[in-house]
């Protein structure tokens, strides 16, 4: 997904400001995943990375269409990818915004925060993998 992501960023280049994004806090994300809430947290990077590591219950799309047909308008989404710097999960975002979708938010300082506090992750290069 993450190649396809680069393409769709050719489209998006006007908003790589944070600032028209909705976001969500890590401790509130935390929450949500340890209290099993019915939201669809997606990782937008490439299936190679999912399955290497990802924040558990997340879901992983090979291609934006992919994305974009699997999920249903109505879902509470977030998406996240690496870190703040990851373009990523903004473009898939704003990908998701533009389709009709009306619950979107993005974890923007992705996967490396979560691991930073210590939360669990699930993947190959895990421990105990």
């Amino acid at each position: 997904m993450a190649a396809a992501l680069r393409a769709a960023a050719r489209c998006y280049r006007r908003r790589m400001t944070t600032d028209d994004v909705r976001t969500i806090e890590r401790d509130e994300l935390h929450r949500k995943v340890v209290e099993h809430d019915d939201f669809k947290l997606v990782m937008s990077l490439s299936a190679w990375d999912f399955e290497r590591k990802h924040i558990p219950g997340s879901i992983h799309f090979d291609t934006p269409e992919a994305m974009v047909s699997s999920l249903t308008k109505s879902d509470e989404i977030v998406v996240y990818c690496t870190n703040l710097a990851c373009k990523f999960s903004r473009e898939a975002y704003h990908l998701l915004v533009d389709s009709g979708f009306t619950n979107v938010r993005r974890y923007a300082a992705g996967i490396a925060d979560w691991e930073e506090a210590g939360f669990p992750v699930e993947g190959t290069w895990t421990k105990g993998a």
